[in-house]
């Protein structure tokens, strides 16, 4: 994406991020123990997203506005990690055969579809977020993915829809004792469950914590002598730290093939 030359009412811009299948896949499961049938239950999930969606509108009242969708079943993680997310359980067949009316319903409140074939929705939402942020113009995330705090700074905000709250850096503080920049650290060591990413055998999140507030960075820790049992420890799984890091850190500067006023909110 080029420069401020791209960017029609640059002046004004605010770009509302949602993360659609986070949030689709969370209304659904609540539609799915609330009603017995399946068209029901589709059509439960399509009037909640529809309202949620209205709502967000009206709450952040953004200027640009995107449902970013996964494309890509498999991308760069799954070459470099085949048990990348191995142990993910499926989209629910129904749902995923309901997605295209999904789409529809969005698109018809003012809301594009945002998704690629060869790349993650979470590398597109990193790539849209800090190119606004790189020109120093808000954007808000709706996500409950704490994966997308390693995104944080003054420009980019994080919303919990669910819980109804920002996933911030005093979140991060309270939740991990770390600042913003060394989450990917953090997760480098302790692994990803969720996603399969293996870390450091035998290194938690206390340890790992204890350690980058000690080094301040993996690359510190595998630079200083080791000394204790955990350094030698990370040491000697340095090139697994080192993938798992690769593996969670997000892509920022993919080529998305558009211009954001593409995105521009239509009342």
């Amino acid at each position: 994406m080029a420069g401020e030359g791209s960017f029609p009412g640059f002046d004004i811009m605010q770009l509302l991020i949602i993360d659609a299948l986070n949030l689709i896949r969370r209304i659904y499961a609540v539609q799915t123990t609330q009603h017995q049938d399946e068209a029901s239950q589709l059509a439960a999930t399509r009037a909640t997203v529809e309202q949620v969606a209205r709502k967000l509108l009206g709450q952040f009242t953004p200027s640009h506005v995107v449902a970013v969708f996964d494309g890509a079943p498999e991308g760069f993680r799954h070459r470099l990690f085949p048990d990348y997310k191995a142990g993910r359980p499926p989209m629910p067949g129904p749902l995923a055969a309901h997605m295209d009316e999904l789409q529809q319903s969005l698109w018809q409140l003012g809301i594009d579809a945002l998704l690629s074939d060869t790349d993650e929705a979470d590398d597109l939402i990193a790539t849209l977020a800090n190119t606004l942020a790189a020109h120093r113009r808000q954007v808000t995330i709706i996500s409950t993915d704490k994966g997308f705090c390693q995104l944080l700074n003054p420009w980019v905000r994080l919303w919990d829809h669910f819980n109804q709250r920002w996933l911030d850096s005093a979140h991060v503080q309270q939740q991990y004792g770390l600042a913003v920049g060394q989450l990917v650290d953090y997760w480098a060591l302790t692994g990803v469950s969720g996603s399969g990413i293996k870390g450091v055998p035998g290194i938690g999140p206390k340890r790992a914590k204890s350690l980058l507030q000690q080094h301040g960075s993996l690359d510190q820790l595998l630079m200083a002598p080791a000394e204790t049992r955990d350094e030698k420890t990370v040491h000697q799984h340095g090139s697994q730290a080192l993938l798992a890091r690769q593996l969670v850190r997000l892509v920022d500067d993919i080529e998305l093939g558009f211009n954001l006023k593409d995105l521009r909110y239509r009342r």
